[in-house]
């Protein structure tokens, strides 16, 4: 499992001996978590009234940086077009994976010194996410207006010869072009009707060319036919084509046009590649700063709930337990029975239930400090 509880409970004697009565109690019989310590630095910690404020700050602070971490995360994994491999060896926080990051989290003193207030660090934080969810947003709107262009292109020249472009299929000398009186028609005829379209054409309207017709191209289900004829005739021919549902292609031969068409996929698909490698670049640095603000967001979250339900001076011992797939219940249950005495009226109350007048903000309420960290981002196709 990739889902982490980020815990904390008040220090015993020592937070030492919180850590091992945690530890014992959740591996001695059944090993219920892979468990670590999580470091926490020493920050200031101001006075109550900020605590509580930042405590509904940072929760919301908390939501909105997951949701870019994750919107990061997807389009990584739109750009690389769902390659899983390619898509997880690109999403590292620090340069390791996010599971090592988590488990040996340090806090950055750079970033974030921890001279400063709660309030401070809380808005560089900030700051940092929203340059980076505006940035995704515009790179994301050009790269996908590209690769949008490219594909309409592109699908032109696939599919059904009814509605495909027929540029990269006929040439020149398929057509009469410098003809006041003549003219050449394509025409798409059902392979089962190629023996109808051979024996009726000639008849479809006066002034057809006798035996002008020429397959120039197949696919699967039709025939791409030339035929050439009077240009007076050319609505009668279409109508009566029509009825005996050979359907007549709109083309004009023009070879600048087609020219046109071509240098523009060129140039399209050259762009796209140009762009691709420093977008990808973008991504995996910005992924990873998103990752990292997201979990000193938590540590953040973790220290002010700690001072506001264990009161001060500030003891308490931070633990991060990573929980057996099978034994979620099991772990909840030795963790109630460890921590009950915190908080005689925390009944587990899950997020679930709607209990009116009492906003959870969507998060479980325990005895004990408890915040989420998953790190599966996505599900893949």
């Amino acid at each position: 499992m990739t889902e982490f509880w980020l815990i904390s409970a008040p220090g015993e004697k020592t937070c030492q001996q919180t850590w091992d009565k945690m530890n014992m109690a959740t591996t001695q019989t059944s090993n219920l978590s892979t468990n670590h310590k999580f470091n926490m630095p020493e920050l200031k910690v101001g006075t109550l009234d900020v605590l509580v404020g930042l405590s509904d700050d940072l929760a919301k602070l908390d939501s909105f940086v997951e949701s870019v971490v994750r919107k990061v995360a997807q389009y990584m994994a739109d750009v690389l077009e769902d390659s899983r491999d390619k898509v997880l060896e690109n999403l590292l926080a620090n340069g390791v994976d996010l599971v090592t990051y988590v488990t040996r989290f340090q806090w950055d003193m750079a970033k974030y010194p921890i001279k400063q207030s709660l309030k401070n660090i809380s808005d560089i934080m900030s700051k940092q996410a929203s340059q980076i969810d505006s940035d995704l947003k515009a790179r994301a709107s050009a790269y996908n207006s590209l690769k949008g262009n490219l594909q309409s292109l592109e699908r032109k020249n696939v599919g059904s010869l009814l509605t495909r472009s027929l540029a990269d299929i006929v040439k020149k000398d398929d057509f009469i072009l410098d003809s006041e009186y003549l003219t050449t028609l394509l025409v798409v005829v059902p392979k089962t009707s190629y023996p109808d379209w051979q024996k009726t054409y000639e008849t479809l309207s006066e002034m057809v060319v006798p035996r002008s017709t020429k397959i120039l191209f197949e696919d699967h289900d039709s025939g791409l036919f030339s035929v050439t004829l009077f240009r007076k005739a050319i609505d009668d021919f279409k109508q009566k084509a029509r009825e005996n549902k050979f359907v007549v292609r709109d083309f004009q031969y023009n070879e600048e046009e087609m020219k046109a068409d071509k240098e523009e996929l060129t140039r399209l698909s050259t762009d796209k590649k140009k762009q691709f490698g420093p977008l990808v670049r973008w991504l995996k640095v910005n992924f990873s700063e998103a990752f990292i603000t997201w979990i000193h967001i938590k540590a953040l979250r973790v220290f002010t709930e700690s001072v506001l339900r264990y009161g001060l001076p500030v003891n308490f011992q931070a633990m991060l337990l990573q929980p057996g797939k099978k034994n979620v219940k099991k772990l909840r249950e030795v963790l109630q029975d460890l921590y009950k005495h915190l908080d005689s009226s925390a009944t587990v109350i899950d997020a679930t239930m709607d209990i009116p007048g009492l906003n959870l903000s969507q998060q479980e309420y325990y005895p004990y400090v408890y915040y989420k960290i998953d790190c599966n981002l996505f599900d893949f196709k």
